[in-house]
């Protein structure tokens, strides 16, 4: 059977992600980097201005999305995220063809990453998996072309430019960026070490500015709270079964058995061809196993090799029939959690809806300041400004002893434990419950956590035309308001 042109698909697949993000229920992931890119939009700069639970780069790049947006800010961001999926499997569609595979093969590679639900759950939220992605999967043409020799000093400076910024938005994929660095280091004179140093050069002076304006943050932003913050929870929640070796190799193969890529992975693994996409693949491999539990999107950095290599293996022997109906079996079981997430609904329709029934209870209750929740994805459609303090969402809220709370002051945190100290210094306009629970993969009891509060503080619950929503005003005619923005 032959397959539709490639620039036929390649559109098809487009609107199907744009779609699926438009569809695809609200996941409470999404909730600090929303708040990043609106908060970013307002001119506050991660770590110095507000708590950012990753490197830097993604909220800089989308805030002025989020600006041009404005009260569509969370939609516009899940739909650039589909298109950098889109981006991703156009780069291994490009990386197939200039490792020397046909058209057919090389686009038969590329819907087979598109069908793996550890993308097309990446591009279907508002997260930062899709940009490192798209960055990793364009760096591969430029790699192959200069491994083959046809690569330029400016090629090269591309590569350091793209592996950099993937790093800089995802600390996930340093391993396959050093491990280029080192493979280019050992073929020197086809990969230009040098010319590839230079184009990480503005990457590394953007991250290291930030770091240096607000350095205990940043450290504690990229490398403490990752390091900790899984072990802490899972322990304290008695899911410590979670953090073994066992269950994190079975998540591993079943997150890759969700689609044709522990299919690709089988096929590649004997293939020695390209020692330098193996290189690149068993990186990606070691960047999904360090973290702690692994979950699917920690698999991404290792599929666009993977599957530019499968399209070299099928260039040299191509699959027979068996093997293509294997792939179109794994195809289906990639495809199948997405098409149950779409049935169960909530989607960005149901967003918006919410959001707005927000906002005009905000406005009926004359609350124009902060607006402290730990579902600040909810906020840009009120037209009101987030409360710095929680844009990380629930995921530092609900630590325990990882920061003091004069620490959590100075680095724009508050976890629940600290929640009086905070609230008595520098009550929000208005707290917003409801969009942590059961419905966005949340947990309803951090919620009511700051409803207690308000509640025992004699805070006005204001009526929202939403079953899952409840609104918290201060019981005086005005509250005091947090500054838009300050230094450590």
């Amino acid at each position: 059977m032959r397959l539709p042109p490639p620039f036929a698909l390649l559109a098809v697949l487009a609107v199907v992600l744009i779609a699926l993000a438009w569809m695809r229920p609200i996941d409470h992931d999404e909730s600090q980097y929303v708040a990043a890119a609106v908060l970013s939009a307002g001119g506050l700069l991660p770590y110095r201005d507000y708590a950012y639970l990753q490197t830097p780069l993604q909220p800089l790049l989308f805030a002025p999305i989020a600006w041009a947006a404005g009260t569509w800010a969370y939609p516009a961001l899940r739909i650039v995220n589909a298109l950098l999926g889109w981006a991703a499997v156009a780069g291994v569609y490009a990386g197939a063809r200039v490792a020397g595979a046909r058209r057919t093969i090389a686009i038969a590679c590329a819907m087979l990453f598109a069908a793996c639900d550890i993308l097309l759950f990446s591009a279907g939220t508002a997260r930062n998996d899709a940009l490192p992605a798209a960055m990793l999967a364009w760096a591969l043409p430029l790699i192959l072309k200069a491994e083959r020799g046809d690569g330029s000093r400016w090629g090269a400076a591309a590569i350091g430019l793209l592996l950099a910024g993937a790093t800089a938005a995802k600390i996930s994929y340093a391993l396959p960026a050093i491990t280029y660095g080192l493979y280019a280091l050992l073929r020197w004179r086809r990969h230009r070490p040098l010319w590839v140093i230079a184009g990480t050069l503005p990457v590394i002076a953007m991250a290291m500015w930030l770091f240096a304006l607000a350095p205990l943050a940043a450290l504690f932003g990229t490398l403490g709270f990752p390091g900790q913050a899984p072990a802490e929870y899972y322990q304290a929640t008695g899911r410590s079964w979670k953090l073994s070796s066992a269950i994190k190799l079975l998540d591993l193969l079943k997150f890759l058995a969700l689609g044709p890529a522990l299919l690709a992975f089988t096929l590649v693994a004997p293939h020695r061809r390209s020692r330098l996409l193996s290189w690149l693949i068993v990186a990606g491999v070691l960047a999904a196993l360090l973290p702690t539990p692994t979950w699917r999107q920690y698999l991404l950095p290792l599929l666009p090799p993977l599957f530019v290599a499968l399209a070299m293996r099928w260039q040299e022997q191509p699959p027979g029939r068996a093997l293509r109906v294997a792939c179109a079996v794994f195809a289906v079981a990639g495809l199948a959690p997405s098409i149950g997430a779409l049935i169960q609904g909530h989607g960005l329709g149901t967003a918006m809806a919410e959001s707005f029934a927000i906002g005009r209870a905000l406005d009926a209750a004359g609350a124009r300041g902060l607006v402290t929740t730990l579902s600040p994805q909810f906020v840009p459609a009120t037209g009101r400004p987030i409360d710095p303090r929680f844009a990380a969402g629930p995921f530092y809220f609900r630590s325990h002893g990882l920061l003091s709370a004069a620490e959590e002051w100075s680095q724009h945190l508050v976890a629940r434990d600290h929640l009086v100290v905070a609230f008595v210094v520098a009550p929000p306009a208005a707290i917003l419950v409801g969009g942590e629970g059961k419905w966005t993969a949340g947990e309803d009891a951090l919620d009511r956590v700051l409803e207690d509060w308000a509640t025992a503080h004699g805070w006005r619950r204001v009526p929202v035309a939403s079953a899952r929503f409840r609104l918290y005003v201060p019981p005086q005619a005005a509250a005091r308001r947090l500054p838009s923005s300050s230094s450590e």
